[in-house]
């Protein structure tokens, strides 16, 4: 099954505005994207397009053009109203608000005080807004199902900030790259001064793998920084193409990037806790959560928690357990997994269109198996077992031929 793949290049950096520039360039429709960003209340901006060159490559730099009403200084609160009352689509919302998590937890481990009560300096504008939610949009826009990247490049020299003259790489950028584990390029050839903002590290380490990917690239756009520096591309490359899964060296189906494992164990929170503690877990972003009874000291009956959760969100999800039951530790190591490509198909059968979950190894359909809440609700407008209504969709699906090519 083929899929369409973006590859992140950073060669002079990334920005909010670069990423968004680079997404123009592969083919994004600019009125598109800002159908999509009007389902926000903010206003007080306009995007602007532009065609430069940047060391010999020709690429698209997108401004974020404020009004007086864009340039509000807005709260962490604010955005996060923001994405809430907007109409996007809630997977766009909730990768959205994972992203600006990440830059929260970030800006707090510099200045201290808890994620989100920091003071938003030049992150504080309807831009930083902008930047973060048309990255999302504009991949799923795009069609994109994976987004992988090149290590990030720390710069040279020094660049400026509301804190005064810093290092190439800002601290708030470089709480991100620790707090993520993701690959840091240093050395060699490097752009000069600040070549990764906050947001675009945010973006970027929240989105994409960094592991090695081979697709057939058939669209490149390059999206301009600010900065025309002398001798250096101040780009950032997007790459475009299909990918299609196989049989691997290591087994079968895809080998994911590195996520998480949290584990604790827990002998005195009330079960009602644990299952709002598990709510909240899946609510976030957590790939998986369960529950293993378990015996401790004297012989004490108590419960261990366990998490897999992505890198980006593994800071939040162990002050979450922390902060919601008695635990005094939360263990966390690296695990790799396998994972069979799933895709989900609507089917016409005698009691409706159903969606049908297909489990993929390569080009085989190991498995397909009818959505619980589509038969969920068939099962009690008509009467009939909930096992019936599932026999019955995979039934007239397969004696139809093929239902899952669509």
């Amino acid at each position: 099954m083929s899929e369409l793949t973006a590859y992140i290049d950073m060669i002079g950096g990334a920005s909010g505005d670069m990423l968004l520039g680079a997404m123009v360039a592969a083919g994004l429709d600019l009125d598109e994207l800002q159908v999509e960003l009007d389902k926000f209340p903010d206003r007080g901006y306009r995007l602007e397009k532009t065609l430069v060159n940047r060391g010999g490559l020709q690429a698209i730099l997108v401004d974020v053009v404020l009004d007086d009403d864009g340039d509000r200084k807005r709260t962490w609160g604010d955005f996060y109203s923001s994405i809430e009352s907007s109409t996007l689509e809630d997977s766009d919302k909730r990768s959205i608000k994972r992203i600006f998590d990440v830059l929260a937890i970030a800006e707090a481990s510099v200045h201290g005080g808890e994620a989100g009560s920091t003071h938003l300096h030049e992150l504080g504008t309807v831009d930083t807004l902008v930047d973060i939610s048309s990255t999302v949009i504009g991949m799923r826009l795009l069609g994109v199902s994976k987004i992988h990247a090149s290590a990030f490049p720390t710069g040279t020299g020094s660049s400026g900030s509301s804190h005064g003259a810093m290092g190439a790489t800002s601290i708030a950028t470089a709480a991100i790259y620790k707090a993520s584990a993701v690959p840091v390029r240093a050395g060699g050839r490097q752009p000069i001064g600040e070549a990764v903002t906050p947001t675009g590290a945010a973006i970027i380490s929240t989105l994409a793998e960094f592991t090695p990917v081979e697709f057939n690239a058939d669209r490149i756009g390059y999206g301009a920084g600010q900065r025309d520096p002398e001798g250096f591309s101040n780009v950032v490359g997007l790459w475009l193409g299909d990918s299609r899964s196989r049989w691997g060296r290591g087994g079968p189906g895809q080998r994911r990037p590195e996520i998480m494992e949290l584990e604790t164990n827990i002998d005195d929170s009330p079960g009602e806790v644990l299952g709002y503690v598990h709510e909240q877990l899946m609510e976030m972003g957590c790939l998986d959560v369960w529950f293993t009874p378990i015996q401790m000291k004297k012989n004490r009956p108590a419960t261990m928690l366990s998490v897999l959760v992505g890198r980006d969100l593994v800071d939040v999800a162990a002050e979450l357990i922390l902060k919601e039951t008695s635990t005094l530790g939360v263990r966390r190591r690296p695990v790799r997994r396998y994972e069979a490509e799933r895709q989900i198909v609507n089917v016409d059968t005698s009691l409706g269109k159903v969606p049908v979950k297909l489990k993929r190894i390569g080009d085989t359909i190991a498995q397909a198996a009818p959505e619980y809440e589509a038969c969920r609700e068939i099962a009690r407008e008509t009467g009939l077992p909930l096992a019936e209504v599932m026999r019955i969709v995979v039934n007239e699906a397969t004696m139809r031929g093929s239902p899952w090519s669509g």
